[in-house]
């Protein structure tokens, strides 16, 4: 097991062209090239375990995949039954999205995945796929990976979902497309909506209405190949928008972020709280992609309470800027935070009563009282949100995080950019 020391940094202002690319899109990139008819090209792919994993899958399940370093090239014969066993790592995207992708193939499928994907539960993805006639088995009843899928005919649906997932949508949607009938999908709040955008740009039927109804046509063929460049994780530049945004004086040029509405509330939060922060789009195709520059300014409360679904990956490091923010946060309507990599309200609570910070917990969420942030030992639960966030926390004061490999799955050159604001060191412990 890897610990990570951060030692406390003085104010820093970095233009950063390097951050992880969007691990959302990556995922989804790959795997709806399956569904093209030719060559889909991907520029700019997110080379992380997470995303490795689901274009090894990609290659298991019949593609052609082409990779020179920068560019990624995938041709789809169809998807063919594997005598692999899929293995999606830590990806909770790519095992929900896959029981979608497969659920109409022809064949049989097994997914599974690390010792914390296999805890996570998987029902909320595979009950409505089962309720349209997917054929779907697992540990207790098909909540908890490896998961079986014989893939087979679908009926047409209409699906009311009782919680924004973009990942429930989005394996519905894929499974839409090979149903007998047109399909609708309802859910109560906007989540991100990568998936319409970007199987839209490649030619389905796609409609979402101001209801939030969304209406999937099943394809009549294979669709246009995709020619994208990922822009920037959002999710992984909003750390670094912490870190300019806590320590005085500091700025920083996120650079060739997608600026879709749905994966940047964590900045709008950010702003609301009192960051200084401005977007300057620079393209629109499938998402719309520009700079975020950050810059500090006084910190004050918020209450969180609406669009949970977009900003629920960045919640814990918003967690940090609020234990340095002046008064009162209140996070509400989170209970998804609960079945993430790791039960997140009772990880950033723990870890931030560690650090000298007055934290009350909720079932749905947690107050915090801002403060001074001390130094501390924390525990990551394998969870890299939870491990990068405090270790931006360590910025201000010093910090130790243990078990830190878990980062590679989204953010590998995490500690490179850190590494040009202050000095962190790496150590292995014994497990």
């Amino acid at each position: 097991m890897q610990t990570a020391t951060v030692i406390p940094a003085k104010q820093f202002s970095l233009a950063i062209d390097s951050i992880a690319p969007d691990k959302s899109i990556s995922h989804r990139s790959a795997m709806f090239a399956m569904l093209a008819d030719g060559e889909s090209i991907i520029k700019n792919f997110l080379r992380a375990e997470d995303t490795l994993n689901t274009l090894q899958i990609v290659q298991h399940l019949g593609a052609e995949v082409e990779d020179d370093g920068e560019i990624i090239k995938i041709r789809s014969n169809g998807i063919q039954e594997s005598f692999e066993i899929l293995d999606c790592g830590n990806s909770g995207t790519g095992m929900r999205l896959f029981c979608g992708l497969l659920a109409s193939a022809n064949g049989h499928f097994v997914l599974t995945g690390d010792k914390y994907l296999r805890s996570r539960p998987m029902k909320r993805v595979t009950a409505p796929l089962i309720s349209i006639g997917a054929k779907i088995d697992g540990r207790k009843y098909g909540d908890l990976a490896p998961l079986c899928i014989r893939g087979g005919s679908l009926q047409a649906f209409f699906y009311e979902s009782k919680i924004a997932s973009a990942q429930v949508k989005s394996a519905m949607i894929l499974a839409a497309l090979h149903a007998d009938g047109e399909c609708k999908y309802k859910e109560p709040e906007l989540s991100r909506d990568h998936t319409e955008r970007m199987l839209k740009g490649m030619g389905a039927e796609i409609q979402t209405d101001e209801n939030l109804l969304t209406t999937i046509k099943p394809l009549k063929g294979l669709l246009k190949p995709l020619d994208i460049y990922v822009p920037a994780d959002p999710s992984s530049a909003f750390f670094f928008a912490v870190a300019a945004s806590i320590l005085p004086g500091s700025d920083v040029v996120l650079k060739g972020v997608t600026l879709n509405p749905t994966r940047i509330e964590a900045f709008k939060a950010l702003e609301k709280m009192g960051a200084d922060i401005t977007y300057i789009l620079q393209e629109n195709k499938y998402e719309p992609i520009g700079d975020i520059h950050v810059k500090y300014a006084p910190l004050h409360g918020i209450i969180i309470e609406e669009n949970i679904s977009w900003l629920i990956d960045e919640l814990p490091a918003l967690s940090i800027a609020m234990a340095c923010a002046k008064g009162k946060s209140i996070v509400k309507n989170a209970h998804e935070l609960r079945v993430k990599e790791s039960d997140r309200i009772a990880t950033v609570v723990t870890g931030l009563q560690k650090c000298g910070i007055e934290v009350k917990e909720y079932e749905d969420g947690y107050e915090i009282e801002g403060g001074e942030l001390k130094s501390a030992t924390i525990e990551s639960h394998g969870d890299h949100r939870i491990a990068m966030s405090f270790l931006i926390a360590g910025l201000l004061c010093g910090m130790e995080v243990e078990d830190i490999e878990c980062i590679n799955t989204s953010f590998p050159n995490f500690f490179t950019l850190l590494g040009k604001i202050t000095e962190v060191k790496v150590s292995r412990n014994e497990d």
